[in-house]
């Protein structure tokens, strides 16, 4: 498969390698191998592949990954193709369109 690559250095994603315990609860969760380990602690990998999905720190139980949920629209592409309402970002599904295929961006 193609390594994905969302829009270039502005993925919020941020790893506090002090506070991170190793025990690699984001690795199992991120769909796009955003992390890795570095010994025994995580570090980002490939940062521009993040989605912002949030998966990584709502699964972290130290408390070691931040990531403003939605902010790459990652959340509204996501909402608006599985027909949601509420976006999760700067962005809302078109409520004229509701079969539309994505974000109505502002």
């Amino acid at each position: 498969m193609r390594k994905l690559s969302y829009l270039k250095n502005v993925a919020t994603l941020t790893v506090d390698e002090a506070r991170c315990t190793g025990c690699g609860a984001c690795l199992e969760v991120c769909p796009h191998e955003v992390l890795r380990m570095n010994g025994r602690r995580v570090q980002i990998q490939d940062k521009d592949a993040c989605m912002e999905c949030g998966a990584c720190s709502r699964n972290c139980p130290a408390g070691a990954i931040s990531v403003q949920v939605g902010v790459g629209c990652a959340a509204a592409v996501i909402n608006g193709m599985l027909g949601r309402s509420g976006a999760g970002c700067c962005c809302s599904i078109d409520p004229d369109n509701p079969s539309s295929q994505g974000p109505r961006c502002c």
